[in-house]
């Protein structure tokens, strides 16, 4: 195993004093490196928290900041963060107009975020992620994993928070985007969590693995490496059929990378994806690619489809200031 590290107990940590040493106009640790918050917080609005396992940078730190995120709490590599990490994030930024918790719908996250919620001092209401197509719902007995549709969801109800929206009105729409919103990922190789030392599974120079989660799960199948083309095909296949929409039908296009994926590859799989969204008769009103749901150095990339109408373009076009995501 090769990486830039020092101690494998200290990577998280030192990554977080890095990540506020770079951008410590917009974030800062909470107390420990508990959590990491908005530089300058807005007392009147409502606060957005959420977390997860690292590995997955820039979700969910690198999304703090104006437009989003007011705290994200992190965990050790691939790992949920505690109800009491999360409990001192919704104290630290929340206020009298509560606290949203958006939740990736892995088991750790949802029971460690509900356990932080029957504890927090004021309101919060949850809004569970479970974008992700490749394996159907029944087959999991928490449901769909939650995947790169969090971005979306991050950044359309953040935008909303930034206007004033009461709790009860960002849930909904959290919800709303959730529903109009599906995944799917593809690996090429599988990610190696420093811990362990090596790779969580082994593919051949022939394979890849189709439907793979974001924690180097498996998907759909494994199959032999196929194009681009083929590669797009099935994914947006898979998406557009759960999706069932309507022709004309504005949509958001995210390629998401794995970790080890150059942006050039990103960018073709970019040109496959929207040439079957036309040939569907959808409209792409919105792209984004790049690595912004990681799974370490995993080579691989994700697929996400959101149906738009005009009141999302306008929030997803809403200003935004993060580590991550500038415009």
């Amino acid at each position: 195993m090769k990486k830039l590290i020092n101690a494998v107990d200290d990577i998280l940590s030192e990554s977080l004093q890095g990540l506020e040493a770079i951008h410590g106009d917009i974030l800062a640790l909470g107390e420990g490196g508990a959590f990491v918050r908005r530089k300058t917080l807005n007392p009147g609005k409502v606060a957005l928290i959420s977390g997860g396992g690292s590995g997955h940078e820039p979700l969910h730190a690198g999304f703090v900041g104006v437009g989003m995120l007011d705290a994200a709490c992190p965990g050790q590599v691939f790992t949920s963060p505690t109800p009491d990490q999360m409990l001192a994030a919704a104290n630290a930024v929340g206020s009298g107009a509560g606290s949203l918790f958006i939740v990736k719908n892995y088991e750790g996250d949802v029971m460690n975020f509900e356990m932080a919620a029957e504890m927090a001092e004021t309101a919060v209401a949850t809004v569970v992620i479970d974008d992700d197509v490749a394996v159907p719902a029944s087959t999991w007995s928490t449901g769909r994993r939650g995947v790169a549709g969090t971005l979306i969801v991050e950044k359309m109800v953040g935008a909303a928070a930034e206007q004033g929206r009461e709790l009860s009105a960002l849930k909904t729409l959290g919800e709303e985007v959730n529903r109009r919103t599906r995944s799917m990922g593809v690996a090429l190789t599988s990610c190696t969590v420093p811990a362990a030392g090596k790779p969580t599974f082994i593919l051949s120079e022939d394979e890849m693995e189709m439907g793979v989660g974001i924690h180097g799960e498996p998907g759909r199948r494994r199959v032999k490496l196929a194009s681009a083309d083929a590669i797009a095909d099935e994914m947006m296949g898979a998406i557009l059929s759960d999706l069932s929409l309507a022709s004309a039908t504005p949509c958001l296009l995210l390629v998401n990378g794995f970790g080890g994926t150059p942006a050039m590859e990103l960018y073709l799989m970019a040109n496959a994806a929207n040439r079957v969204l036309a040939a569907h008769g959808l409209v792409m009103a919105r792209g984004l690619v790049g690595s912004y749901v990681t799974s370490l150095d995993m080579a691989g990339c994700s697929l996400t489809v959101t149906a738009l109408d005009d009141g999302l373009i306008k929030l997803w076009d809403a200003p935004v200031h993060t580590a991550a995501l500038r415009w």
